[in-house]
C-alpha cells in the first residue's frame, strides 16, 4: 500500500449538551447527504481508499473468480409444498439474481415461473424482492420490491395464472402481506416515512384504491413495532407488537377480514410471548412468571388472556426454548443447551419422544422451511464449520431420514477431512467462561505466528452458530484461523447470557470479545502482529470498543456498517429504529444510560493514541446504519491517530445495510475484506 495523504473532513463545532454535559462534536455536519461538500467529502474517502488498495484490485479479482468458482451458479432450492403447490428457487448460469416457480400437486408437472428477478432487476442498481405471500386460491401473490436499500418495500399484486401485475401500489411497507380467506382482502405493515418504524397495519381490497385503503391497527406507543401474519394451521390472521422486552398479539378469523381483531393478551412490561395455533388451543412460548429461558404453556382459544395459561413444558434453568413447530400429530421443540442446538420431536398423544443426534460441538442445526401442517415429514438444515450445508427431510414416524440436497463446493479442492474444528473456552476477567468456536486447514501450525480472524456479533440476543462458509475457505487455504466468539449479549448460553450483555452490562460483550482474544494469544494459536477482528453493524460498535480499550491487541479491524455515534443515535428519536432500542441499550434521556453509553460510544472515546490497521465499510443509503456514523468516526480517528497505519473507508454510493443485492455482487465485497487481511499478511500472491 502506498502512501497519500488522508482526506481531512473540515471541522465545525456543534455543541451537544444533555443532563449538564457538554459534547462537541466537530463532524456532525456530516450526516448531511443533501449537502454537496459532504458527498464531495464521501466522495474523496472512497478515492483514497481506491488509491490505497489499486494493488490488490488483481487480487481482489482472483479471489472474487476463487469464491465464485466454488458455487454452483445453476442451483436451486430443494421444493417444499404448500397448498398443493410445490415451490422452489432457481438460479442460472451468469445470473445474479433468483427465479422462483412452482409445480402443482407433483415436482413432475409443469413448472410454473412466478418471479424472475434478473427480468425485474433489469435497470437497477440495487434490488430486492421481498414476502412473496401468495393468495389461498394459489391465484394471486403480493409481494414487495425495494430499489434502494433502505428495507421501504413498495408493494404488488400478480395475477400468477395471466401474468398481469395489477395497477395497485402500496408505498412504504415491510414488502409482502397476508391474505384473507376471501382472496380478496390483503393485509399489510406500513412503516414511518422517518423513523422507518413498522407502525400501521392497513386491509386493502383488490381493485379499489390504495386510498381508500382502511387503517387496521396503530401502533402508537414508539418503543413498538408491528407486523401481521397468519398462523400455520390457516385459522386466524394475527396482529403482533413488540419492543425488545415486551411483546402483545390480536387475533381475526381468516374467514371474517372485516371483523375486529380480538386482544389475546395485553402487553405487559418485560413479558414476551409468541403464539401458535392447533386444533382448538393456542400454545404460547413465553417468559411469563421470571421463565428466563422461556416455558410453553396452552390456553383455549376462546379465553386467551394470560390469567388462563396453564403450564405444557415448565421452564429450565439450562435449556434454553427458542421455538416450536406444529403438525397434525407432532409438536417440534428447538433448545438450546450448553451452546448447542437440539430439536426434539413429540407425538401429541405423548406416545414417542425423541431428539434428533447430533454428535459434533460445532454444528449448526435448525427446522427448515415447514409450512405443510398435515405431513409427518420434518425438513431440517444442519451444517458446521467444516460440513457444508445439508437439507434433510426426516420421517418423524419410522425415523428415518432423507438427505434431499448437501451444499456442493466446487473447484476439486475442498475436502471435509482436510480442516479442523473445536470449541475452547476462555477465561472472561470475572471469571466466566466464554465459547470460542474456530476452525483451520489441517496443514496450519497453530503459533505465535499464525494469522487468526477473530469475530463476533454480542447483540439483541442474536446468536452466531459454527456454521459452513465457502467463501471463508479462501483464508483458511492461506493459513489463517477463523475463531466466532460467543460473546456475552448473545443467547448462544441461553437468554441470561443475553442479559448480562446489555443495558448496564454491555460492557462485558467488549470485555469477552478481548479476554477471548487474550486466551488465544496465550494458547500460542496467534500474536498481535498477526491477530485481526472483524464485527458489523453493532458488532461494528463492538470493534469500536476494542479498538479504543486495546488498541495495540490487533494487527487488522474490519467494522462493516458500524454503529459507532451511540450517545447521538439514540438520543435522536427521528432517526430509524432508535426508539425501539431502547431496552437494548438504554434511553439516554435518563442519566444513568447517559453516562454509561457515552463511556464506551466508539466515537465518543476515539482518544490521542496508535490505532491498528482499520477497513471500515458502509452505504450512502443505509436505513439500520447511517452511514454518517462511520464517515463521522473516521474523521475524527483521522484527526486523534498517532501512528500511520492504515485508516480505510470504503462506501457503497448504491447499497444500504446489506451492501449489494446480487449474490455474486456480494461477493466482491467480501474480497475487498480478505485482500485487506491478506495484504496486511504479506499473502497475496
Amino acid at each position: 500500500m502506498s502512501k497519500i495523504t488522508p482526506p481531512s473532513a473540515k471541522k465545525i463545532e456543534t455543541r451537544l449538551e444533555k443532563h449538564g454535559d457538554l459534547r462537541l462534536d466537530h463532524y456532525y455536519w456530516l450526516n448531511d447527504r443533501e449537502n454537496p461538500k459532504v458527498v464531495d467529502y464521501l466522495n474523496q474517502e472512497k478515492d483514497y481508499y481506491e488509491t490505497l488498495t489499486a494493488h490488490t484490485k488483481t487480487f481482489q479479482e482472483a479471489l472474487f473468480k476463487e469464491m465464485k468458482g466454488r458455487i454452483k451458479e445453476d442451483d436451486s432450492s430443494v421444493p417444499y409444498k404448500s397448498n398443493s403447490y410445490w415451490y422452489k428457487t432457481r438460479y442460472e448460469i451468469g445470473k445474479e439474481y433468483p427465479v422462483y416457480s412452482r409445480c402443482r400437486e407433483t415436482l413432475e408437472a409443469a413448472e410454473e415461473t412466478i418471479f424472475d428477478v434478473n427480468e425485474m432487476a433489469k435497470g437497477h442498481d440495487y434490488f430486492k424482492l421481498g414476502g412473496i405471500a401468495v393468495s389461498p386460491n394459489n391465484e394471486l401473490a403480493a409481494y414487495g420490491v425495494d430499489t434502494v436499500s433502505r428495507r421501504q418495500y413498495t408493494l404488488r399484486i400478480k395475477n400468477l395464472k395471466s401474468g398481469e401485475v395489477y395497477d395497485e401500489k402500496i408505498e412504504n411497507t415491510t414488502g409482502g402481506g397476508v391474505w384473507a380467506n376471501d382472496n380478496n382482502t390483503l393485509f399489510y405493515t406500513k412503516k414511518d416515512p422517518v423513523t422507518l418504524r413498522s407502525d400501521k397495519i392497513y386491509r386493502h381490497i383488490l381493485g379499489t384504491p390504495v386510498e381508500e385503503d382502511v387503517l387496521v391497527y396503530e401502533e402508537t406507543d414508539d418503543t413498538f413495532s408491528t407486523f401481521v401474519y397468519r398462523t400455520k394451521s390457516k385459522k386466524y390472521l394475527v396482529i403482533g407488537s413488540f419492543s425488545t422486552l415486551t411483546s402483545e398479539f390480536q387475533i381475526l378469523s381468516t374467514d371474517e377480514p372485516h371483523g375486529k381483531f380480538k386482544m389475546f393478551s395485553p402487553r405487559e412490561r418485560g413479558l414476551e410471548y409468541t403464539i401458535f395455533h392447533y386444533e382448538d388451543s393456542f400454545y404460547v412460548l413465553t417468559n411469563k412468571d421470571g421463565a428466563t429461558n422461556f416455558k410453553l404453556m396452552k390456553v383455549g382459544e376462546e379465553n386467551t388472556n394470560a390469567a388462563h395459561w396453564k403450564e405444557f413444558i415448565p421452564h429450565r434453568e439450562t435449556v434454553l426454548l427458542e421455538d416450536i413447530d406444529i403438525f397434525k400429530d407432532y409438536y417440534v421443540l428447538s433448545e438450546r443447551e450448553n451452546g448447542l442446538n437440539r430439536i426434539k420431536i413429540t407425538k401429541w398423544d405423548g406416545s414417542d419422544s425423541y431428539f434428533l443426534p447430533f454428535e459434533s460441538e460445532t454444528y449448526t442445526a435448525y427446522v427448515d422451511t415447514n409450512p405443510d401442517f398435515d405431513t409427518e415429514i420434518l425438513r431440517y438444515g444442519y451444517n458446521s464449520l467444516t460440513t457444508p450445508s445439508s437439507v434433510i427431510d426426516f420421517n418423524m414416524r419410522t425415523k428415518k431420514k432423507d438427505v434431499k440436497k448437501e451444499q456442493e463446493v466446487l473447484g476439486g479442492r475442498f475436502k471435509k477431512q482436510n480442516y479442523k474444528e473445536q470449541r475452547l473456552w476462555a477465561t472472561a476477567r470475572d471469571g466466566v467462561k466464554i465459547p470460542i468456536s474456530l476452525v483451520f486447514h489441517k496443514d496450519t501450525d497453530l503459533n505465535s505466528e499464525t494469522p487468526l480472524l477473530q469475530y463476533a456479533y454480542g447483540s439483541y440476543g442474536a446468536t452466531i452458530d459454527p456454521y459452513f462458509s465457502s467463501v471463508r475457505l479462501s483464508l483458511l487455504d492461506r493459513g489463517f484461523v477463523y475463531a466466532i466468539a460467543h460473546v456475552r449479549g448473545g443467547e448462544y448460553l441461553g437468554r441470561p447470557w443475553y442479559e448480562a450483555g446489555k443495558l448496564l452490562n454491555k460492557k462485558n460483550t467488549f470485555t469477552d470479545f478481548i479476554d477471548c482474544s487474550k486466551f488465544l494469544i496465550a494458547e500460542q494459536m496467534t500474536s498481535s502482529k498477526h491477530l485481526y477482528a472483524s464485527g458489523g453493524s453493532a458488532g461494528g460498535l463492538l470493534m469500536g470498543a476494542i479498538v479504543n480499550m486495546e488498541p495495540l491487541l490487533y494487527n487488522g479491524i474490519i467494522a462493516a456498517v458500524p454503529f459507532v455515534d451511540v450517545v447521538t443515535t439514540m438520543l435522536d428519536d427521528s432517526i430509524p429504529l432508535t426508539t425501539g432500542e431502547y431496552d437494548e441499550w438504554g434511553n439516554p434521556n435518563e442519566k444513568s444510560y447517559y453516562e454509561y453509553m457515552k463511556s464506551y460510544s466508539p466515537y465518543d472515546n476515539v482518544s490521542a493514541h496508535a490505532y491498528p490497521n482499520m477497513l471500515v465499510t458502509t452505504g450512502l443509503h443505509d436505513s439500520q446504519v447511517q452511514y454518517f456514523e462511520p464517515a463521522k468516526w473516521v474523521a475524527k480517528l483521522r484527526e486523534m491517530k498517532t501512528n500511520d497505519k492504515f485508516l480505510l473507508l470504503d462506501i457503497n454510493m448504491e447499497a444500504g445495510h446489506g451492501g449489494a443485492s446480487g449474490r455474486f455482487e456480494a461477493l466482491k465485497e467480501v474480497a475487498k475484506e480478505f485482500a485487506f487481511l491478506l495484504d496486511l499478511e504479506g499473502k497475496i500472491t
